[in-house]
């Protein structure tokens, strides 16, 4: 017993020990600071005399000074922080969690009890989000906020706490696991912008003490020194890596290597803003919400450049093409300020948007249609033009207006896409009068072990988005060639063709007819057989009615809002029922419902199907029929048709070639 004690006391003294050596202040301390930097010059003496606790204590007064004694820099924030008002209740909430080390690491999961003694390798869903999300420490801004608002120390002293804990229980190299997780650039990154606020508000607290401030600036220093040398090889992570290591070199001059860190972002930048995006201004990802995030980047690296005082190494062609961007971005955004959920894509705030819109502004005062958007229609010029094609990007808009009566369908036909595109050519959200009747799929889950991947991988089929299956099949090849885009009065048309399966292309005409209504046709075109769909989904509170005979599927909302599809041809087109699935926000899903028409192609003939999207006031979906006249030949592309709608005729007659 008196071993075991005495061996106890031992290990206590051994903890007691390594955490004041961790805390001592040496000459080596220092290493990271530029020492020649204008302000320092107490500090620096205080070095050179060996007197390396009145330097720390120096260096301390000089950032309260900076960073304490104004308002905390929130610009490189993704959510604008307002120190202002109440504290916000989740704020709060989160910030006492984590008090009790319950951090929530991705808003879908909730929080998660990471132990007494914070086991930072926890891995409580095999959800990579999860873990990956954990090192963004995303906890640590809302204890600052809290303190702020409550000048409670408990906040400080818990963050101090887990700062250090953090630096000793995850330094690089711990595993090729941790490192894969805890050392991701893009969760460094993270870290180096979130710090800069967070910092600014504890570095007033008492329990902020010079000896902690040195394992502040080490620690900053080698997460920041990292990005550079580790950047992403492609993608929205090189770029929120590169405008974060700019920040930090910004928000941190005093460092060492801060120029280094600052040139390499703007390098960076300089660089994959044109290699990422298209000449009609879509970041090459083809996903809205990394559009949104890319122009966000871009624009926050020029303002950082603008701190630094270095904004003339960005060329004119740069700030030229975030506008270009953001003008793209006007053009796929409907009239509640949600964009298609194309891709990795998900639903979005009004209240978010208009701040991202805001921020855009401010970069171009000049732009009255940015500016329009950015007051929610208050100020600037609405857009003076309605359908519009972002033909490189593949992202087509068919509009009658701007505003939330307006009917306006989005539609996709791209080049290859990055990590974040699924094989959906052709696949469609289509706006009615305040009312989005079509959403995408979305995307629900990212990454992570089998089952994970089985779940994000279901949102992924080709038969779950609007648009033509071969055997329910994914589409092997999204490589869309834009073959006709006219608008005229009366008639906008679009016409693609997508090397969808071996041996088969998948061709599809979409006519904006009269600014009301949609004519669809698709071809399948090639040699192989096989069972064809052509597959539309609905949202979820439809209470669509399925009419087999007839092909047709309608919606029932009571406020007569409503819409039709139906199969025109062929007649014999078998109409199924099909399961549908939604994902508006990460890790959460809702049943909808989904249908298809289905037909067989039987030899290497074209096939064909006419389908109609009608959107209609009332309770009765309106009878419509068509007939086939002379001049019709869907092999070259020639129609020649009359649509009878409730007994009213619509001759339909172009060449959908060019």
């Amino acid at each position: 017993m008196y071993l075991r004690s005495l061996l106890i006391l031992c290990v206590l003294y051994l903890q007691i020990g390594a955490s004041k050596a961790q805390n001592t202040i040496t000459k080596e301390s220092f290493k990271a600071i530029n020492l020649n930097y204008q302000g320092l010059e107490k500090v620096k003496t205080a070095v050179e005399a060996a007197k390396y606790e009145d330097a720390a204590a120096a260096l301390l007064q000089y950032y309260k000074t900076k960073l304490g004694s104004r308002n905390p820099d929130f610009s490189n924030l993704e959510v604008p922080v307002d120190t202002t008002g109440t504290l916000d209740a989740k704020i709060l909430e989160t910030a006492d969690n984590a008090l009790k080390h319950l951090f929530k690491t991705q808003e879908s999961y909730g929080f998660f009890d990471f132990g007494k003694n914070i086991n930072w390798q926890l891995w409580p869903v095999k959800d990579n989000e999860v873990r990956w999300q954990l090192h963004r420490v995303k906890w640590w801004l809302p204890m600052a906020l809290t303190y702020h608002s409550t000048k409670d120390e408990k906040y400080a002293k818990e963050w101090v706490f887990q700062f250090e804990d953090w630096v000793k229980k995850n330094p690089l190299g711990l595993s090729a696991d941790n490192d894969r997780f805890a050392w991701r650039p893009l969760e460094v990154s993270d870290r180096v912008q979130s710090l800069v606020p967070t910092i600014s508000i504890f570095i007033n607290s008492p329990h902020f003490t010079p000896a902690f401030l040195m394992v502040v600036l080490n620690s900053y220093q080698q997460q920041a020194d990292y990005l550079p040398s580790n950047y992403a090889a492609e993608g929205n992570h090189r770029l929120f890596e590169a405008q974060r290591a700019l920040f930090a070199g910004a928000s941190f001059p005093e460092l060492l290597d801060a120029s280094e860190w600052r040139k390499s972002g703007i390098d960076v930048l300089n660089s994959e803003i044109k290699k990422q995006v298209y000449a009609d201004g879509v970041q090459f990802e083809l996903s809205p919400v990394y559009h949104a995030a890319a122009i966000d980047i871009f624009a926050k690296a020029f303002k950082g450049a603008q701190k630094a005082g270095l904004e003339n190494e960005f060329p004119a062609s740069y700030k030229q093409t975030v506008e270009k961007m953001a003008l793209a971005f006007v053009n796929i955004t409907f009239p509640n300020y949600n964009q298609p959920m194309f891709g990795d894509s998900w639903w979005t705030n009004k209240e978010f948007r208009l701040r991202q819109f805001t921020a855009w502004s401010e970069l171009f005062p000049e732009n009255q249609f940015i500016k329009y958007f950015a007051t929610d229609g208050k100020k600037g010029d609405k857009p003076n033009w309605f359908s519009n094609a972002l033909s490189n990007a593949g992202f087509y808009t068919f509009r009658n207006g701007w505003d939330n009566s307006s009917t306006i369908m989005m539609l996709k036909a791209s080049p290859p896409g990055e990590f974040h595109a699924q094989p959906d050519n052709g696949t469609f959200e289509l706006w009615v009068n305040g009312r989005n009747f079509t959403p995408d799929a979305g995307c629900f889950v990212y990454s992570g072990d089998k089952e994970i991947m089985k779940q994000r991988n279901w949102f992924r089929q080709t038969r779950v988005h609007s648009t033509m299956t071969l055997n329910n099949q994914n589409m092997l090849i999204t490589k869309a060639q834009q073959n006709k885009w006219t608008t005229s009065k009366d008639l906008d048309v679009l016409t693609y063709t997508n090397p969808s399966y071996t041996n088969l292309d998948h061709r599809r005409s979409v006519l904006f007819v009269d600014k009301k209504y949609f004519v669809i046709v698709d071809q399948a075109i090639g040699s192989e057989t096989g069972t064809l769909g052509i597959h539309y989904q609905l949202k979820e509170d439809s209470n669509s009615q399925f009419d087999k005979k007839t092909n047709k599927v309608f919606t029932n909302y009571s406020d007569g809002n409503n819409l039709l599809i139906q199969c025109l041809i062929p007649q014999k087109t078998e109409l199924k029922e099909e399961e549908g699935k939604v994902s508006y926000q990460y890790g959460k899903e809702l049943s909808r419902p989904a249908l298809v028409f289905e037909n067989g192609k039987t030899n290497s003939n074209n096939a064909f199907f006419i389908s109609v999207v009608y959107p209609y006031t009332g309770n009765k979906a309106p009878k419509i029929t068509l007939t086939e006249k002379k001049g019709n030949n869907y092999a070259k592309g020639m129609l020649d048709l009359v649509l009878t709608i409730d007994g009213k005729s619509k001759p339909l007659k172009l060449d959908l070639n060019k």
